[in-house]
């Protein structure tokens, strides 16, 4: 299905080489040498890359020194720059092995770091001399404020966003003058980055240290208060987003003055990154050219969906993150659709195509029942290797022994020729990569221990780890909450802590303000939060999201001039004894929602898989006045656990431990 872009808000793709705009850099994933190789062939500009530990892909491939140190040599004869991501939170005893792994990447060839944990990125710009530090989308930067605060008070040289903006939004985040690095291809996780706990309070895996077990592609139901399924959707995989595309949106996206173009995928085959970067590079030569035609869209989709992919859409971009955003039926690679079957044989159908195939080719035929076929009739979608080449408008016969009926749709879900393209750059590259000899920089790394809180704190504040309750206080208050029981900002909130949300974007900032300005104490949740609250000069408190797991990062949020630090939920699992030090610092307490552990928020609402959403249906109603979300909801798993749901008068899903 083509994606076709929104209206315009800016210059057309037309006037963009008129006026000189510059092409963002092309950003590639590498869990891997090979990957690293087809990037470069492919033409990417930079590439990012985890080296052992401390990274948000701990299970990707990875790569030995001597891998990474020639794969970096390679990209720089190519004019390619590399990044290493250090972007998962660690602990004080991390912190030292973290630095130095950072000063060990560099010193392969490495050219920036992409850090997520402030107290990290103190320690690495201590340690290493002008080092270049990038902030993770881990982070949670959503908002102009949040992109400024990184940059002056961390020293960052760049922002990835949250994948959740909007094109607009994200021209605001570029205007600020900090450079600013989207996703533009690849899988999304439902949950805002930086706040899902879901796996590490659910699995024991953290997210947050780079070992997500991805909850969110496994099937669930969604249960009413009397345990009746309230499902009205096609499937089962309720928490599952299609793959991000925004292909289409790439004039808007130069023209907002984006710095870098991301594709995630640092779990993908060399050939995915191949296939995708090539598209990518195509799509921007053409704009640089003068090229572009929008009418080009789809052949360009067509062509990244012979990759893996869940089903594309580009929802957040056009401020939408309804069911469309959503792939409720399959978590796994959904190809492309190349026609559809026109006569079923003794074990061989005929297909009509709509699209070129190739000999070798994995096609997937999908069957599904008719309305009046028995209940216990399964779904099936055989996949049947395609026996010629062969182009749009043609009819082909496929072997296929699997019942299914005239009128399936036909998708290509392996393709043999981008592997076989691969496989020839791929022997290319490597011998390129044979033949260089990599020379190791020096590195110089200096203490850093000044970035450690030292424990000049006011004692006065709270006894050490004690977890916060709302009974500790007069009164404690969800900001999401309030929305629903003062929907006028009448009450009084003089004597209470406001504990505000943990998504901070442009349209949350007014009612953040007013919040700020009524409550006795505020409790931030977002770095855009935090540079509000220190804009209006008022006292302010954290917690996760905003993220702390080490004294470094405390020293660093005291500095911003934070009062209370709240410890993460999924820290006192796990990992209680790790953080002994940090919770036994004054002033430190446990989770800010400790009675009610979250999982995950995410800007997706949930009660869509019960249908047609009334905003989207009559565009008369707003999610404050949804009836739907009056009604108690829970998300229940394989294992029967039951899961509160809750969604707020935004529309945000949040989902909590039972």
């Amino acid at each position: 299905m083509a994606i076709r872009p929104m209206e315009p808000s800016g210059q057309c793709e037309s006037e963009l080489a008129a006026v000189g705009v510059a092409l963002p850099e092309l950003l590639a994933p590498a869990g891997g040498l090979d990957q690293m190789l087809a990037a470069i062939a492919a033409g990417a500009d930079a590439i990012y890359a985890g080296l052992d530990g401390f990274n948000a892909r701990v299970s990707a491939h990875g790569f030995s020194d001597d891998e990474f140190a020639r794969g970096c040599a390679v990209a720089h004869a190519h004019g390619v720059r590399v990044y290493v991501t250090l972007n998962v939170f660690v602990f004080d005893d991390e912190l030292a092995d973290a630095v130095a792994l950072g000063a060990h990447a560099h010193a392969l060839g490495a050219d920036a770091l992409i850090v997520a944990d402030a107290g990290l990125a103190c320690a690495l710009r201590a340690a290493i001399p002008g080092v270049e530090i990038h902030l993770s989308t881990q982070a949670g930067a959503h908002s102009e404020g949040a992109v400024q605060l990184a940059a002056k008070e961390l020293g960052v040289e760049r922002v990835t966003t949250a994948r959740e903006l909007s094109v607009a939004e994200i021209g605001t985040l570029c205007a600020t003058g900090v450079p600013i690095e989207v996703f533009c291809h690849g899988a999304i996780c439902i949950g805002y980055s930086g706040a899902c706990g879901f796996s590490a309070l659910r699995r024991g895996r953290s997210a947050m240290r780079g070992d997500c077990t991805q909850p969110c592609r496994l099937s669930y139901d969604l249960v009413d208060e009397a345990g009746q399924s309230v499902v009205a959707v096609e499937g089962d995989r309720l928490l599952c987003p299609r793959d991000y595309l925004g292909i289409a949106h790439l004039p808007e996206l130069v023209a907002a003055g984006v710095a870098s173009l991301k594709i995630e995928g640092r779990m993908k085959n060399p050939d995915y990154v191949f296939n995708v970067v090539r598209v990518w590079r195509r799509a921007l030569d053409m704009l640089r050219d003068g090229a572009w035609d929008a009418d080009a869209v789809p052949a360009l989709e067509r062509e990244l969906g012979r990759s893996f992919n869940r089903g594309f859409t580009d929802a957040y971009l056009r401020g939408r993150s309804g069911a469309e955003l959503m792939s409720f039926e399959r978590a796994i690679n959904q190809g492309v659709r190349v026609g559809h079957l026109v006569a079923v044989g003794h074990e061989e159908v005929t297909v009509e195509l709509d699209a070129a195939v190739a000999a070798g080719d994995t096609l997937e035929i999908r069957f599904y029942p008719g309305a009046d076929a028995r209940p216990d009739v399964p779904k099936r979608w055989p996949q049947v290797p395609c026996p010629v080449d062969a182009v749009a408008g043609e009819r082909i016969v496929v072997h296929c022994k699997r019942k299914v009926d005239a009128g399936c749709e036909v998708y290509l879900i392996r393709s043999a020729g981008v592997l076989g393209q691969t496989a020839t750059v791929l022997e290319r590259m490597r011998a390129e990569a044979d033949a260089v000899t990599p020379v190791e920089r020096s590195v110089e790394v200096l203490p850093f221990e000044g970035v450690l809180a030292d424990g000049d704190v006011p004692t006065e504040l709270a006894g050490p780890g004690e977890p916060a309750k709302r009974e500790d206080f007069a009164r404690m208050v969800f900001a999401w909450e309030l929305m629903d029981v003062d929907p006028r900002d009448e009450r009084d909130l003089s004597d209470a802590t406001v504990v505000l949300d943990e998504v901070c974007r442009a349209g949350d900032a007014e009612r953040t303000r007013a919040l700020m300005q009524r409550a006795g104490r505020i409790v931030c949740r977002n770095l855009g939060q935090v540079a509000i609250a220190r804009e209006l000069g008022t006292a302010f408190d954290v917690a996760a999201p905003v993220f702390c797991a080490n004294r470094a990062t405390l020293a660093w949020l005291r500095g911003l001039g934070a009062g209370w630090v709240y410890l993460p939920a999924e820290l006192l699992g796990n990992d209680r004894e790790r953080i002994a030090e940090l919770a036994a610092e004054p002033g430190v307490l446990g989770p800010v929602d400790a009675d009610r552990p979250e999982l995950m928020v995410c800007e997706h609402c949930l009660l869509t898989a019960e249908g047609v959403c009334a905003t989207d249906a009559t565009g008369q109603v707003s999610c404050r006045d949804c009836s739907r979300r009056r009604q108690t909801r829970y998300l229940v798993e394989r294992d029967g656990t039951r899961l509160p749901v809750a969604v707020d008068a935004c529309g945000r899903t949040r989902i909590f431990l039972s």
